[in-house]
Formats: structure tokens, sequence, C-alpha cells
């Protein structure tokens, strides 16, 4: 639709959304003349107004009142109208800096991100944090008492992790050592996930000498390494008060308080960040597009981040109303994210 507007019209709807952003307040023909660069009559700007209306692009809250973007006109705005501009060297190193304090500990760092993002996009930060899935150097199998032993996991970068399982009674000290020895050889440089896989085809096509007892242990040996604490990935939000101050009307307080409980479930917010994964760069959410945001009247710009190995493990960004500053922020949680990025590197 966005080359089906003459440059007039582009520019008159640019500045209604420009003020939009600015103030939330509507904008009517008689500020637009005096603020336009082209020489055009109230009049005449009523008229592209009321096209740009009809077209479904801008909307009049109250009777005789200027307009407001719709939020189809938001959207097509930042996908077809919107510069977006850089960061500044003193942001840059505003972000590295943050971040680089957390000393390469990612939990920190991502603590750190959520909080930077909240305080310069002035709205909520999130993140959606990895499940913690480092590739394993070593693991062993300690016996403890009748029916129990202890997995002991060693991770590549010398990370130690102990799990409590159940194994048959009666189960010899020589088939903890087998189980132990065989998941060690074949977890060398590989993740939980990647491993089960190669050892679940060994077992399926019986290539793995294993007896029924040690392929128990062996199953029970993955499934602790991936069913521990940290195998569901964790959603960190900071600065929701942000988004409070931007409220004037209490049905707006009663959808952010809807917005808040939503949060606070996770479920829905975890879905909507890890769809991220399946995109490239900065994305935006508005409120139609996701049922989390449908009645809030805000919207999500987030971007994933990568591994060492350029996987996608999560993603950053921030939340808030649909009047945004899209072209501050969207460089922002681009920025950030390939900070992170770098860090995982």
């Amino acid at each position: 639709m966005i080359t089906e507007l003459n440059e007039r019209s582009r520019e008159i709807f640019r500045m209604i959304v420009e003020s939009y952003v600015e103030t939330g307040e509507p904008v009517g023909s008689r500020t637009l003349s005096r603020r336009g660069r082209f020489d055009l009559s109230p009049a005449t700007i009523r008229n592209v107004m009321a096209d740009l209306e009809e077209a479904g692009l801008l909307f009049a809250p109250h009777t005789s009142a200027g307009r407001l973007p719709t939020e189809a006109g938001l959207k097509l705005f930042v996908n077809g109208i919107l510069e977006i501009g850089g960061l500044s060297e003193a942001e840059r190193q505003d972000i590295d800096g943050r971040l680089a304090a957390a000393n390469r500990n990612l939990p920190d760092a991502l603590e750190q991100a959520t909080q930077t993002l909240s305080g310069l996009a002035r709205a909520a930060g999130v993140v959606l944090a990895p499940k913690i899935d480092r590739p394993l150097r070593h693991i062993e199998f300690v016996p403890l008492s009748p029916g129990r032993a202890l997995v002991v996991m060693v991770t590549e970068d010398g990370l130690v992790e102990n799990r409590l399982i159940d194994v048959p009674l009666g189960t010899p000290p020589s088939t903890l050592v087998q189980a132990g020895n065989y998941l060690s050889a074949r977890l060398v440089g590989r993740t939980a996930d990647e491993a089960r896989q190669l050892i679940a085809a060994e077992i399926e096509s019986s290539r793995a000498a294993l007896d029924e007892l040690t392929t128990k242990l062996v199953q029970a040996g993955l499934a602790s390494w991936a069913g521990g604490n940290n195998a569901g990935a964790a959603l960190i939000v900071r600065g929701q008060s942000k988004l409070l101050e931007d409220v004037t009307a209490l049905g707006d307080l009663e959808r952010l308080r809807a917005l808040f409980d939503a949060l606070e479930t996770k479920e829905a917010m975890v879905k909507l960040l890890e769809a991220t994964r399946d995109g490239e760069g900065v994305q935006i959410f508005f409120g139609a597009d996701n049922p989390l945001f449908g009645a809030t009247g805000c919207s999500m710009i987030v971007a994933p981040y990568g591994n060492s190995r350029e996987r996608v493990v999560g993603a950053i960004g921030v939340i808030g109303p649909t009047r945004i500053n899209y072209a501050r922020i969207i460089p922002l949680v681009d920025y950030t994210a390939k900070v992170i990025g770098r860090m995982l590197g």
C-alpha cells in the first residue's frame, strides 16, 4: 500500500505518526499546515487525511478532533517509511561497558542487558535466556546407596553439575562404569541434545554393544542432564513500571494490569519470544500480531541472539506503548543482541 501513496500523502502521514510518537495526541490539519514542507492549505490536508482514514491508516478518536495512526498505519509506517538511525559511539560504549562488567557471566550479562535496555528505551526490557546446553566433556555415575547414584557431569568450560538418579537395585559398579565410559566417549564436543540423537540412533540400530541394564543407565544419564533446573528457558522482565508512565486513563491501566498478569505467567511471552528464533534481525510485534498485546496498546521490539555455533538460543527486546520511539529503539535492541551474541561466542 505504501507504494500507492504519493509524495504529499506520505509526507502528511509521516508527520502525523511522528507527532503521535512524540506527544501521543491527535494532530489536526491546521497544525500540519504550519509544520509541513508543502505549501498546503488546511482544507487540502483534511482531504488527504480523509483519504488516509478511508485507507485504514488513520482514525479520529473524537468528533472534530485531529487524527491518530491506526495499528495498521503504524505497521505500514515502521515497515515502509521509518528512517532508522544508528547508535552513537557513546551509546555503543555505554552498552559494551555495562555488559562487560558482568565479566562473561551470562546470567549477570542478561540481567544487565535487560536493565540497560529498559533504562535507555524507557520501556520494559525482556530477555529470553537460553537453557544451559553447553558441550560436555565428561560424565560418570557414582554409586551412593542401594537404588541411588550420582551423575557427575563436566562441561567443556569446566562447569560441574551433579544429579541424583534412581538405578535398579543390585546394579554392579562395573555397569555404572561402563555406562559412564560409553556416554563420555560420545559426549565430547556435543551438547546433550546432540548426544541424545547420536545415542538413540545407535541403540535403535543395535550398534551400541550395551546390555539392557547399561542401556537404561545411559538413557537415565542423558535425561538427568537435559531435565535439570536449567532445562527450560528463563524469562527476565525488568522496568514494568515504565509502562505506567504513559497511562492517562483507567481503561489503559486495566489493560496494562492484564499484560502484567500475562508476564507473570510467562508462558505466552516465552512462546512469543521463541517465535523470533525463526526470523533474522529485529522483529516488531504490534498489538494485533499476538493475543498478549491485543488489548494492551503495546508493542514489542525484539531481536534473537546466537551462540558460538551461530545457533539462535534466546531473544532480547523491549515492550512499550505503540507510540514507542521505533527509530531509536530498533538499533538499541539490535546492537544489544549482537553484543550478547559476541559474549556467547
